[in-house]
């Protein structure tokens, strides 16, 4: 049986970047012990570093620089500081970019946002339990969550702040995928060790995965060929050569047609050239205004959006750091590293490797390859989440949920509630971080994950009352 709570129980599904934020603003929010208890399920052994602040791999770099990754809005050197007192800086011999900024490991990351929420882990406002989450279902007015480990929790509400589901194999591989040397989640710990320093690899994807996986195969001293193929071939731009303030304003009168949105970016663009600026400036402004952006679109608008520019937004967008893009363009430039736009017709299995039939996008000929290993880096299958998480997927059986009408996640309201097919709200339930894009647009990078985190802490604070409790308990004090 569940234990029972004398004050309100949140549940958090998640503990990686997303849940260890709302965990430590609504602990923020509520700092006298007894205020309310947050349980978070994380089967990592620590906190806050999730899938991408996990990896121990050093070629793996965070793309923006350090001074501007934070946990509070209010205090954006907040990292910096923390890998200036951990001699981080120091310590690395490769954290500075061309750009004289440092772009370091993406682990220092995880470290942080780990020794951010250890206070509160501390003294027992949050709690860390190392497990994942098996079952979430209704209990009467309250929410009862199943666990792998066994465990029960009878929570008053829940925030599934999971954020990167697996990557989905493409359907010409899927006879394959028992195959060795086809690494189907490259995310995974030492994924890429089967692959040998002359074997010839096909990288499936184009974004920023892909620049990680070269960039660690060149660490690892890996000479073969590389081609990496994606439907336009774009490859993830750099950052610009020095700092710019964001140009462009796009929510004064905010577009309500997909089309008419692009011919608004390209033309800003033009201006931001003629007034010295590069195009980073005027992506850096749509970013910025990316919700109210979002927002101002019909939902049939938004999805022609995901469909005919997310690739263009993806690439300008998440730009790799330095150090990345100057591995990427030394292979480039002595022929070890080709970029394609190609389209996966067949893939066979022989003596000597993979045989891969692809498609060019342009001319429309198919060329036969052979590859010693294949590494899929599409990316997480956000689209796919209600499927290939079982919790999630009985939670849309059950008809409390429901996938966004864009295809970015699970559907929710303005206040970040779970709702189903027909819009109606399961209270208590919310989504937090990238699975709400379809509703919030732009939450994937750090500083729309935080603000989106601080924005659910607020409503989850309101519908617990939670700021009337703590006040009651400081005053019993």
């Amino acid at each position: 049986m569940p234990q029972k709570s004398l004050c309100p129980v949140i549940a958090i599904v998640g503990g990686g970047v997303t849940g260890a934020a709302l965990a430590i603003h609504l602990a923020r929010r509520c700092p006298v012990v007894g205020t309310v208890r947050m349980v978070v399920f994380e089967p990592r052994e620590k906190l806050g570093a999730g899938l991408a602040y996990s990896t121990h791999e050093p070629a793996h770099r965070i793309n923006v620089p350090a001074g501007k990754m934070t946990l509070y809005p209010d205090d954006p050197e907040s990292f910096l500081r923390f890998a200036t007192d951990k001699n981080i800086l120091t310590e690395d011999a490769d954290a500075f970019g061309s750009d004289g900024l440092p772009y370091l490991q993406r682990a220092s990351f995880g470290d942080y946002v780990s020794s951010e929420i250890q206070p509160y882990l501390d003294q027992g406002i949050v709690e860390h339990r190392q497990t994942s989450v098996t079952g979430v279902g209704k209990s009467g007015t309250k929410w009862l969550l199943k666990a792998e480990d066994g465990s029960v929790l009878l929570a008053d509400a829940v925030a599934i702040a999971v954020s990167h589901p697996a990557p989905t194999l493409p359907a010409a591989l899927a006879g394959l995928k028992d195959h060795p040397k086809l690494i189907a989640d490259v995310t995974q710990p030492d994924a890429l060790r089967p692959i040998e320093p002359d074997d010839r690899v096909l990288v499936i994807g184009n974004g920023l995965t892909s620049a990680d996986v070269v960039a660690t195969l060149n660490d690892k001293g890996h000479h073969g060929t590389i081609v990496s193929i994606s439907r336009r071939g774009l490859r993830s731009r750099g950052h610009a050569e020095t700092a710019q303030e964001a140009f462009g304003d796009f929510v004064s009168r905010p577009s309500v047609r997909a089309s008419e949105l692009v011919h608004r970016i390209r033309d800003t663009i033009r201006q931001a050239e003629k007034a010295g600026f590069s195009w980073h400036a005027v992506i850096d402004a749509i970013r910025a205004q990316g919700q109210k952006i979002w927002q101002a679109l019909p939902t049939k608008e938004r999805r022609r959006i995901v469909r005919l520019a997310r690739p263009y937004w993806d690439v300008h967008r998440f730009r790799v750091a330095p150090q990345v893009e100057k591995v990427l363009d030394e292979a480039v430039a002595a022929g070890q590293l080709s970029i394609k736009a190609a389209f996966l017709q067949g893939v066979t299995s022989e003596d000597s490797g993979f045989r891969v039939s692809l498609k060019e996008k342009v001319t429309g000929e198919v060329a036969d390859y052979v590859f010693d290993a294949i590494a899929v880096t599409t990316g997480p299958a956000h689209g796919e989440v209600l499927h290939s998480i079982p919790f999630l997927a009985a939670l849309q059986r059950d008809g409390l949920i429901s996938s966004c009408a864009t295809g970015l996640g699970i559907a929710c309201d303005n206040t970040s509630i779970a709702i189903d097919e027909t819009g109606r709200a399961a209270p208590g339930l919310y989504i937090a971080g990238p699975l709400a894009r379809g509703t919030f647009g732009e939450l994937m990078g750090l500083p729309q994950v935080t603000d989106h985190a601080i924005f659910v802490a607020g409503q989850l604070s309101s519908y617990l009352n939670l700021d009337k409790q703590e006040q009651s308990l400081s005053n019993t004090g």
